[in-house]
């Protein structure tokens, strides 16, 4: 399983970003996906899904401002976040959700991550 997180940088309160996710070594198309973020001193935290059928779920507090998507004909999910907010700043992960479940701020493979930052 290869996942590769692109899209990161600094970015102005009130700002949008994309991420993208390249995925392989997997099928995809029958794989749930999610991305999380994580802050240096504390614990993964998810903040939204995608299953294989694109049904998707969000973290309460982010439902609105994040929207996810995946595009199964080239292996890549999507995390678009709009309106950020200076405590949106962390490193985001792409991850596979084969048995474990996001709602538990778990995964079973993620990415190396890239880094939002977003400040004035």
């Amino acid at each position: 399983v290869q996942l590769v997180e692109s899209g990161g940088g600094l970015v102005q309160p009130g700002g949008s970003l994309r991420l993208s996710c390249k995925t392989s070594g997997f099928t995809f198309r029958k794989t749930a996906m999610s991305w999380g973020r994580q802050v240096p001193g504390n614990g993964f935290e998810w903040v939204s899904g995608i299953y294989s059928d694109g049904t998707t779920n969000y973290r309460a507090s982010l439902k609105g401002r994040f929207t996810i998507s995946r595009d199964n004909v080239l292996n890549m999910v999507y995390l678009q976040m709009n309106a950020l907010k200076p405590e949106d700043t962390a490193v985001y992960y792409c991850a596979v959700n084969i048995i474990k479940a996001w709602e538990d701020n778990e995964y079973d493979y993620r990415g190396q991550g890239t880094q939002v930052t977003v400040s004035s």
